[in-house]
This record gives C-alpha cells, structure tokens and sequence, in this order.
C-alpha cells in the first residue's frame, strides 16, 4: 500500500512505526483507501459507523445540526488527522454528525474490531488509540472555549489566539473559506464579515481571503 510516511507521522497511531509495522497496522486495522471529490458526503446523519478515517490528503469537515435545522462545523480535518473514531470504536448504530469532503481528498478508512480484545503483540495499537482518543478531547476543550464566549468579537479573539498557539506565528491561513468559518463559530456570515471588517479597520488583523495576519495580538480585548 502506498503511503506518505509524513502525513501518517502526524497521526499518533502510526508515528515512529517501521515500513514492516505499518504493514502490519494497515492488515490490523483493515486498512482501505479512497477518494472522494469536493463536497461529496464520507458519512451522512443517521448512516451506520463501522469505519474511521485519516485523512492522506486535502480536508474533511465533520458537522452536525442544531436545533434550528443551522449547521454548526465541529471539525475541520486536515493530512495526517482522523474522524469518526470514537463513534466507530463505540459502535454507534447510527451517525450523529455529517462528514463531508472539504476538498478532493484521500482517504485511509480504518475499522476497530480489532480493538476489542487485541493479543498482546497488537495492544500496542489499543493504547495509542486512546492517546489519539484523548488527545482530541483536548481539542475540544479548544471548541468548547470558543463556543462559550457570548459575543463574537470575543469568539473570533479566542479562536485567533488559539490558532497563533497552534502555528506560533501571528500569520497563518485558516482552512475555511467565510461561510465555513461562520458555521464553525455559531454566527452568520454576514455579521461575520462585518467584525472582520471591523477589527481591520481597528488596527487589529489584516486578512487576504483565508489568509489572517494578527497585529499586536498582546494589545488584544474582547
């Protein structure tokens, strides 16, 4: 099975693994791959969960709906990270959450019934998945943190903030165009644009599409 040793160095269950040990992790977790176009659905609501992805190449967005039928982005997914783990590994019958292809994308699907009762050469694979399991219950502490702010302005400032943490640079691109970045922070795009247009006109950002540059980020308040 071809594969780029980079991108799958990214994911915890596979990083520092040999050429022979990942073979062996592709037959353990029934490894598949495939592609999907822009905007085709990996996983619909209410499909059954038998398999989770990582994600080779492109992106993948994970979201769900409130209720007022609005759809609100969980997750967007790029090389190297994985979807739908947790509810494959607890085998729900059907799927809470859309999946949907952010961009052409490659995906590497992995199944979890070995998981189950794993020989003691493969219980290796049970205690990284965990790790992987925590350590996205820590990303979403970083939702979570969003999510909680009351107003916008104090939203797009934790999100920001979050984000210079995560690339330590007050420049990056973020992987949502403006309609996917206003559904991943609870708003409209309309009242998005306009605190966006807003904090430049403050001296605060200078933005380019998906491309943000963060000015004097320590001055910042919400």
């Amino acid at each position: 099975m071809p594969y780029d040793s980079i991108v799958l160095g990214k994911s915890i269950l596979f990083q520092g693994l040999s050429h022979s040990e990942l073979e062996h992790a592709f037959a353990f977790f029934h490894a598949e791959e495939a592609l999907y176009k822009k905007g085709d659905y990996l996983l619909r609501l209410g499909e059954r969960v038998n398999r989770f992805g990582l994600v080779l190449r492109g992106t993948v967005q994970v979201s769900m709906d409130d209720l007022n039928g609005n759809r609100i982005i969980m997750a967007n997914v790029s090389p190297g990270g994985t979807f739908g783990e947790s509810h494959c590994y607890l085998q729900t019958q059907e799927s809470p959450i859309n999946i949907v292809a952010g961009s052409d994308c490659h995906i590497l699907w992995l199944a979890t019934s070995g998981l189950q009762q794993p020989n003691h050469e493969d219980a290796i694979f049970l205690q990284r998945f965990i790790a992987m399991l925590a350590n996205r219950t820590l990303e979403m502490n970083d939702r979570i943190q969003i999510l909680s702010k009351r107003t916008l302005r104090s939203k797009l400032v934790t999100f920001f903030s979050l984000l210079i943490k995560r690339y330590d640079d007050d420049s990056f691109a973020i992987p949502f165009d403006r309609s996917a970045m206003a559904d991943y922070l609870g708003t409209d795009r309309s009242a998005l644009s306009r605190e966006l247009s807003h904090m430049q006109a403050e001296g605060l950002l200078r933005f380019r599409h998906n491309r943000f540059e963060i000015l004097n980020a320590h001055h910042w308040h919400d």
